[in-house]
């Protein structure tokens, strides 16, 4: 018994070593902020290097689609300015992204 815990310990180890990453590190998902911009993008349709006026674009397109007051849904048109509003802090959060 002792024998097999040892040689996963190695196992986990070598993993560690070789692949940066415990083994455990492998059964998690996609942090929840990530899964979060990818369903934002998704809602959208923007690619992940879209900038601020191509997230404004798809989101008064899908505004105008969803508006209660043309027969959409109070709901949705709440996910989809939930959706714009994560996207482009998340814009104006990246130092990498040049401002205009």
């Amino acid at each position: 018994m002792m024998r097999w815990l040892v040689i996963a310990a190695l196992l986990a180890i070598a993993c560690r070593w070789l692949f940066g990453k415990w083994p455990w590190d492998y059964l998690r998902g996609a942090p929840s902020q990530d899964r979060e911009l990818a369903r934002a993008r998704r809602l959208l349709s923007v690619p992940a290097d879209a900038d601020a006026p191509r997230i404004r674009e798809a989101h008064r397109r899908l505004a105008a689609q969803f508006h209660p007051d043309r027969g959409g849904s109070t709901a949705r048109l709440a996910e989809i300015n939930a959706a714009r509003d994560l996207l482009l802090n998340r814009i104006d959060a990246d130092p990498t992204e040049p401002r205009k």
